[in-house]
């Protein structure tokens, strides 16, 4: 891939970031309209746990919006090409501490009005989980080899 193809494609990931960021506060601002909607229209059984769905998808969608608000901030750290730094290695932990508050979120709903998609979104938001705080320590070693190879002359 060129310099030109690999610079489009950080920004062009940084535009979708962006974008999922704005949409997903206008979302979560509208969700507790929209589940009311989906119960009435669709599925009794949000409108039987109306309050918790909202709470959860409240819950979940401050949860989101955290995990892209860390992924623009470590983008942003991917185009000044200086990726190994401490900041990301705190942004990864946050990321997987949210996944982690996502699916607890999602196991209480699974428990009080189960779906096979509620265990879907628990198992794969449990996985970026422990998929962050890994990639935290790659990190966090990344940037101690980093300071030190900087030391060096």
């Amino acid at each position: 891939m060129g310099k030109r193809s690999e610079r489009r494609l950080i920004l062009g990931t940084k535009w979708i970031l962006d974008f999922m960021f704005v949409s997903g506060v206008i979302v979560l601002l509208m969700s507790p309209f929209l589940l009311r909607y989906a119960g009435d229209h669709f599925a009794g059984v949000i409108r039987e746990h109306y309050i918790l769905y909202v709470a959860v998808y409240l819950i979940s969608g401050v949860m989101g919006l955290a995990i892209v608000f860390c992924l623009r901030k470590m983008m942003k750290t991917v185009i000044s090409q200086d990726c190994f730094v401490d900041e990301n290695v705190r942004e990864l932990k946050i990321m997987g501490t949210a996944s982690f508050v996502i699916a607890a979120a999602f196991l209480v709903k699974t428990i009080f009005a189960g779906t096979v998609a509620g265990v879907v979104i628990i198992v794969v938001f449990f996985i970026a989980a422990l998929f962050s705080f890994v990639l935290a320590g790659v990190f966090s070693e990344a940037v101690r080899y980093k300071k030190e190879n900087d030391l060096t002359i």
